[in-house]
């Protein structure tokens, strides 16, 4: 039999990407970034996101098949982002990926955006099996999962707040280094001290839940306390100690997760996992327990299309119910598919 050849679409957020997988292989993975268009609101405005989307995704379909030299009549099905995300910019991708499967007369899947990401370090990582425990940080969502098996997903945590993304890019955008707040946390974080400051670290009574807000108003208080008494503030440092805060937290807990659930595996995804730091971290820790470490390489930890190609294909061997009447979910919960 033939190879599966899968169109990817994502369009959850502000990245719109389309990328061909042959067979649980990128054959090509293209990305249009609005995140020069979003940087003068200082955040994503979804209307904006939702018309880019609009403007970009036909010729990045055309760009995506080219690059990947596959002929449309080639393509066996078409995936796109179902959610979780911002509405009116899964519609675009959704309606794109439907009517294309529709005119193509293949296949369409809707795929779990956290699930893309999820499955992501199968691309790179052959020893990526279950049982295995997955740290899920995107700026929307933040979540442990522990997969028994393929396919089957328990919550052990979550956010009871803000996601670890959401609180790298409010504070980086506090500390005045601009949109996005978490590549630039990460670049800055190299020149401090992550000792500098002892900021504090959530709800430290419960092994598998985050909270960020308490850590978003101390890091307020304590640079504000600082131009106060006319100190200077050591932005580099304050940028380390905060990111430090932040990784400690998502890395002691998904590491209780592992002694809880007794997996040799460790994965992760989402637009957190290409900070250096928490990469560095994670291996450290899997290293120390002699486990696996499976994560995918930065530019498959943010946003992209082939991510959701692969979930599609797989939902497909996985035997899951092709459905052409779901809509998109902007609240989709991982493991509660339509």
């Amino acid at each position: 039999m033939a190879k599966p050849v899968v169109l990817g679409i994502e369009t959850s957020c502000d990245e719109t990407g389309l990328a061909v997988v042959v067979g649980g292989e990128i054959r090509s993975n293209v990305v249009a970034s609005q995140v020069e268009i979003h940087a003068r609101f200082g955040g994503v405005v979804p209307e904006v996101a939702a018309r880019a989307h609009v403007e970009s995704i036909k010729s990045l379909a055309h760009r995506a098949l080219a690059e990947a030299e596959v002929h449309p009549d080639d393509v066996t099905a078409v995936a796109a982002t179902q959610g979780p995300g911002l509405s009116g910019a899964l519609v675009v991708g959704f309606s794109f990926g439907k009517a294309m499967a529709w005119t193509l007369g293949v296949d369409f899947i809707g795929v779990d955006h956290m699930e893309g990401h999820l499955l992501a370090p199968m691309f790179q990582h052959e020893g990526y099996e279950p049982p295995a425990v997955v740290l899920l940080a995107s700026g929307g969502h933040s979540q442990i999962v522990h997969m028994p098996e393929w396919g089957v997903y328990n919550m052990m945590g979550g956010t009871i707040d803000d996601a670890a993304g959401e609180a790298f890019d409010k504070l980086g955008r506090f500390l005045g280094l601009g949109f996005p707040g978490g590549p630039a946390m990460d670049r800055l974080s190299s020149e401090g001290d992550p000792s500098a400051v002892q900021f504090p670290r959530a709800l430290p009574d419960s092994p598998f839940d985050f909270s960020f807000s308490g850590l978003k108003t101390s890091v307020i208080n304590w640079v504000r306390n600082s131009h106060a008494s006319g100190e200077e503030v050591p932005i580099a440092d304050v940028a380390a100690s905060v990111q430090e805060a932040i990784v400690d937290v998502l890395v002691a807990k998904t590491f209780n997760a592992v002694d809880e659930t007794g997996s040799q595996t460790v994965a992760g995804g989402g637009g957190v996992l290409a900070n250096r730091r928490l990469r560095a971290r994670m291996a450290e820790e899997a290293e120390k327990r002699n486990i696996t470490l499976a994560l995918p390489s930065p530019d498959l930890c943010t946003d992209n299309g082939a991510m959701i190609a692969l979930a599609g294909q797989l939902a497909l061997t996985w035997g899951r119910p092709v459905s052409w009447t779901g809509d998109v979910d902007a609240g989709m919960r991982l493991g509660h598919h339509h």
